[in-house]
């Protein structure tokens, strides 16, 4: 076992070695522009990218000619969220997303209140869930949009793709999904749960950074407004040279996740377990966040009453984790997601989110969880207000409380 050990996987994965191979030719031999139709350079490249739309098409069972590569999921978030409310305008100026959406996702919405459109931000159970028919009693007759996410990307929850969108079908709404966590990591077929825009991305699926893709259903009521105008790439919805070495990266990713995406479950599934029921057994005052069981096998994200996040995440040197989004890391703010839960800010920031992946071993769980456990007892055993809660003072708190002990 090699030191640091990496339980980040959430915020982005190693590329696999055999995506890499097959990515390396494009830089130097195959470095034709897909777009240069008149010599074998561009026709090798453009074969690729066919190839790449392929493999990402058949791991959400959708038509090949349905996927749009772009640069990553939050600019698949930002096309289809604004492409999807400023082109179905004339039919409703009404979105619906919720409180634990990625920011990608709440920061656009936002974007689009400034041009008029009225965002609803539904809350979730204290486990993570949508409330269905708190979501279905949020659609209005001018509501033109859906966003749900597929997959928490701090808690893991994973929200029921197949009810939502039955749902908007039903009332003619829009739905998209947001799978960057989900993508490759649970089975999603977008014909059987009618969804009509999912974002996805490579990195965080074993496969490069910068590189994303958009599926767009074809027979959407009206046409996307592209975020950006010039050749007319990708159907007009995304011009720009295509990243042709990144495309055949994401391809081979979505065809690996597929191929191993019940052994990777299963075995990441007995490690997170291992994992909770080492520390929640060793240790008092822990707390699983979002659902037990309708969540992601890579993710454990637990609140660690009477300590700081922050001073648990600096003792862990040789570990790599994270006590929230990655993509939210320059704020001090503590998580939103956890605050939507209902944990007050003292245990919101006292949290830890475990991602494990295809490289984790059982020996890395166990050193995890063995020095997860020693620095946990020794910063509680300078803590003043650790000491006041457990030795029956009476001492309590409402910041120190967590949902599941309501």
């Amino acid at each position: 076992m090699k030191l640091p050990i990496y339980m980040d996987y959430h915020a982005t994965t190693p590329v696999d070695p055999r995506v890499f191979a097959a990515m390396a030719p494009y830089f130097t031999e195959k470095f034709g522009n897909a777009s240069s139709r008149n010599h074998s350079f561009g026709w090798v490249s453009e074969e690729a990218v066919e190839r790449g739309r392929e493999r990402v098409a058949h791991l959400i069972n959708c038509d090949p000619s349905e996927i749009v590569f772009t640069s990553g999921a939050t600019e698949s978030d930002n096309l289809a969220i604004k492409g999807a409310a400023i082109g179905h305008r004339d039919k409703g100026n009404h979105i619906v997303t919720a409180a634990t959406e990625h920011k990608a996702v709440i920061d656009t919405c936002k974007r689009l209140t400034h041009e008029g459109f009225d965002v609803t931000f539904l809350p979730v159970e204290p486990d993570g869930l949508i409330d269905p028919q708190l979501l279905a009693d949020s659609i209005r007759p001018n509501t033109v949009l859906i966003s749900i996410m597929g997959a928490n990307n701090e808690i893991g929850v994973i929200q029921p793709l197949a009810d939502i969108g039955r749902l908007a079908r039903e009332r003619g709404v829009l739905f998209h999904t947001d799978a960057a966590q989900a993508a490759g990591k649970i089975p999603i077929d977008v014909a059987a749960m009618k969804i009509d825009l999912l974002s996805l991305t490579a990195h965080k699926i074993y496969g490069p950074k910068g590189t994303g893709a958009l599926y767009v259903r074809k027979s959407l009521p009206a046409r996307l407004v592209p975020a950006m105008d010039g050749g007319g790439h990708e159907r007009g919805l995304r011009s720009g040279t295509l990243n042709v070495p990144g495309i055949v990266g994401l391809g081979v990713a979505c065809e690996l996740a597929g191929g191993e995406m019940a052994k990777e479950t299963e075995r990441l599934t007995g490690y997170r377990e291992k994992l909770k029921e080492r520390l929640l057994s060793a240790l008092d005052h822990v707390y699983l966040n979002g659902h037990p069981s309708k969540r992601l096998a890579m993710n454990l994200n637990l609140s660690f009453g009477y300590l700081e996040g922050e001073a648990l995440l600096m003792s862990l040197r040789d570990v790599a984790l994270s006590s929230g989004s990655a993509c939210s890391t320059a704020t001090a703010e503590p998580s939103h997601v956890l605050r939507a839960l209902g944990l007050g800010e003292a245990l919101a920031r006292g949290s830890l989110r475990f991602g494990m992946g295809r490289f984790t071993t059982e020996e890395e769980v166990d050193y995890v969880a063995e020095k997860v456990i020693e620095q946990v007892k020794r910063l509680r055993a300078s803590s003043p207000l650790y000491e006041l809660a457990t030795s029956g003072a009476g001492f309590d708190s409402d910041a120190w409380k967590h949902p599941a002990q309501v």
